[in-house]
């Protein structure tokens, strides 16, 4: 069975049979595989009246474990965005009550950001339908191809650059 991909590839190799599009079909499943997902996982936060940025700094919030709470600069490095950014979200979540912000009374300069109990409750059902979703979602791999496929893409990522920031708490 042939995928979009394959149809441009061979578009390709027509048209080009001097190069060899391979890489290409990579990355380009990547990339289409990436929007698929996202869409999916949009329409699912959705229905909590989430979006996808959102879950991320409360999941961050709630993985990080009792008080469920970080420094602004520590959601920076888990989230991989500029401290504006952080900022700008923070401020959307506190407005929805799921969040509060307040000085670090032992750094002044330090800006923590905790889960409220309304926060946590969400996140603690969101988290579930988000997971059965990516279940679901990746269903036509058995067990073991998902294991490999996750290999795979840490493989690729780590060759990219990308790494665990560790522990946040100890940033």
């Amino acid at each position: 069975m042939e995928d979009n991909v394959d149809w441009r590839m061979n578009q390709w190799r027509t048209e080009r049979p001097d190069i060899d599009p391979t890489p290409m079909g990579v990355v380009a499943r990547i990339q289409r595989a990436c929007r698929l997902l996202e869409r999916e996982l949009q329409n699912n936060f959705a229905k909590h009246d989430l979006q996808i940025w959102e879950f991320d700094i409360v999941s961050t919030l709630r993985r990080s474990g009792h008080p469920y709470q970080l420094t602004a600069g520590q959601l920076v490095t888990s989230s991989m965005v500029t401290s504006g950014a952080v900022t700008n979200r923070i401020d959307r979540l506190v407005a929805k009550e799921l969040v509060t912000r307040e000085v670090d009374p032992l750094n002044r300069r330090s800006v923590l950001i905790t889960l409220t109990e309304r926060g946590k409750e969400l996140i603690d059902r969101v988290v579930v339908d988000h997971v059965d979703l990516e279940a679901k979602l990746l269903s036509k791999l058995s067990g073991r191809d998902q294991e490999h496929l996750a290999g795979l893409l840490r493989e690729l990522l780590t060759g990219l650059g990308d790494h665990s920031p560790g522990n946040p708490l100890n940033h």
